[in-house]
């Protein structure tokens, strides 16, 4: 039996349209429709009813009967490959969402082991804010993400890699004053963080909100290097991963500032969704995990 047909019926299944599943499959409509009605005339029955226009493309009942047996048979034959030491035979694209924190930090080692273990296997990178890149998780228009996890959604696999504890930064040029600050000194200055919509910069919004006196100014940013930036040349406090700015500590571009608050620390996960099993990004995140835990030991070492 055809292994791209049972494949491909799964993602239709799952995604209800056969210009979805193509994309996902890197082919073209026209052969995914072909696969389909391959595998119904090879297994004589109807899988689909296609009712044409934008309506999702349904499985008949024989359709739905057949699916949890489709799925086993991947499954299976995905573990037979583990098994057999056959990652070096996965091609294809995997479409990987990764939060600026991850891309300044240990995802170039991720990469090179990712290349070593998959060599056959192409990576399209999205760089962007975990809001972004969990809906791309939750509508499938990528299978891995690297990000501020976890997503709460039952069909999503979520695996821990890492936490980041953060710090409140400045130039010393501001000449902020060596003891604990409240945090109404810190917002004479503009408050430089991450981007709206993401967590550190709800949960900071929300404590500056909370206190009296005039509001504190914003400037929010989706690249951490640039907020990194702004903090060194002066223009405003910033809040920043540690593992982000010991190079600017040592050379004294940068210097703590202890506050009577500071932000939560970073969770990072690896999350995916496993319906249907993707064989490939679960092998991805196996490699994140080791990625991470290596960066980890090295920090601390």
């Amino acid at each position: 039996m055809n292994y791209k047909r049972l494949e491909t019926f799964v993602w239709v299944a799952s995604l209800g349209n056969f210009r979805k599943a193509a994309e996902r499959l890197h082919t073209t409509q026209p052969a995914i429709s072909a696969r389909i009605s391959g595998l119904e005339a090879e297994l004589g029955v109807k899988l689909f009813e296609r009712e044409g226009g934008s309506s999702p493309i349904m499985l008949t009942s024989k359709g739905k009967e057949l699916l949890p047996y489709v799925e086993k048979i991947l499954y299976q034959t995905e573990q037979l490959r583990k098994r057999a030491g056959l990652s070096t035979a996965y091609s294809g694209i995997l479409r990987l969402g990764v939060s600026e924190t991850i891309v300044n930090t240990w995802l170039p080692d991720f990469l090179s082991r990712l290349n070593k273990d998959m060599p056959n296997l192409d990576v399209e990178m999205t760089v962007d804010i975990t809001a972004n890149l969990s809906n791309g998780i939750k509508d499938r228009s990528l299978d891995l993400g690297l990000l501020m996890g976890p997503i709460s959604e039952p069909n999503i696999v979520n695996r821990e890699l890492c936490t980041f504890a953060l710090s409140w930064v400045a130039s010393p040029n501001l000449n902020l004053p060596d003891r604990l600050l409240y945090l109404e000194e810190l917002a004479k200055w503009p408050i430089i963080t991450y981007a709206r919509a993401t967590k550190p910069y709800v949960e900071i919004n929300q404590k500056f909100r909370e206190l009296d006196g005039p509001p504190a100014h914003f400037f929010a940013s989706t690249s951490l290097a640039a907020c990194r930036s702004l903090a060194i040349d002066a223009v405003g406090i910033s809040t920043l991963p540690n593992i982000m700015i010991t190079k600017e500590l040592e050379a004294g571009s940068l210097r703590k500032i202890r506050a009577v608050w500071t932000p939560n620390d970073l969770t990072f996960t690896a999350s995916y969704s496993d319906e249907p099993f993707n064989p490939i990004a679960e092998l991805a995140t196996n490699i994140a995990v080791i990625a991470a835990e290596e960066y980890n030991k090295k920090q601390t070492s």
